[in-house]
């Protein structure tokens, strides 16, 4: 059971939730591989943006490339929120992956989603729910994120996540890191998506 989480990270956010999702896969004996998708900035522009450190701390992770895709029994994805929609980096990378579509190469396989969002209501859940539309044209199956997740129903502190994924909110700043409850949602993400898709190449 191999699983890929595949993601762009511009500040660290979804990085930190990466992690955290690839333990819980790996607690349920997955083998998980942690690509990243090309970034498209110029580095003078990352400069600019105040995120050469956190590129910085993600240099070893691999570039991912469109035909390892079918290499996986699940794909979890991460982005960050743009305006409500998924960020320019990986909309160009699924923009690629045209060829797997003709081919069905990725029909049958799990596929789940990730994001971040600078405010609390800043677009988090229409960017996963935008985001599986690109899974139902590849014939995924989406798996979300269930209320046996207790964490979605703590209420006495703000806290990214819902049914349909794990989210962190950045802060307009990108000061936020994700807390304990956002980052235990990945991890049982992670799991979770290792217990179905075991279920399915079993």
């Amino acid at each position: 059971m191999k699983i890929l989480v595949l993601f762009y990270s511009m500040y660290g956010h979804i990085y930190n939730l990466a992690n955290e999702i690839k333990k819980g896969a790996e607690s349920f004996s997955a083998k998980v591989d942690l690509k990243r998708v090309p970034e498209t900035l110029s580095n003078e522009i990352l400069e600019k943006m105040g995120a050469t450190k956190s590129q910085e701390q993600m240099k070893d992770i691999p570039i991912a490339k469109v035909q390892e895709l079918s290499q996986y029994d699940a794909i979890i994805f991460g982005t960050p929120t743009r305006f409500g929609n998924m960020c320019a980096q990986m909309r160009s990378f699924l923009d690629a992956t045209g060829s797997l579509w003709m081919k069905g190469a990725l029909v049958g396989k799990v596929g789940s989603v990730f994001t971040s969002s600078a405010t609390q209501h800043g677009g988090q859940e229409s960017t996963i729910l935008t985001f599986h539309t690109n899974l139902l044209h590849h014939g995924m199956i989406i798996v979300g994120l269930p209320y046996t997740y207790q964490g979605q129903m703590d209420n006495s502190e703000i806290a990214g996540g819902s049914p349909y994924g794990v989210s962190t909110i950045a802060g307009v700043k990108g000061e936020r890191n994700p807390n304990k409850n956002e980052l235990a949602a990945a991890a049982f993400l992670g799991k979770h998506v290792a217990e179905i898709t075991k279920k399915l190449v079993s």
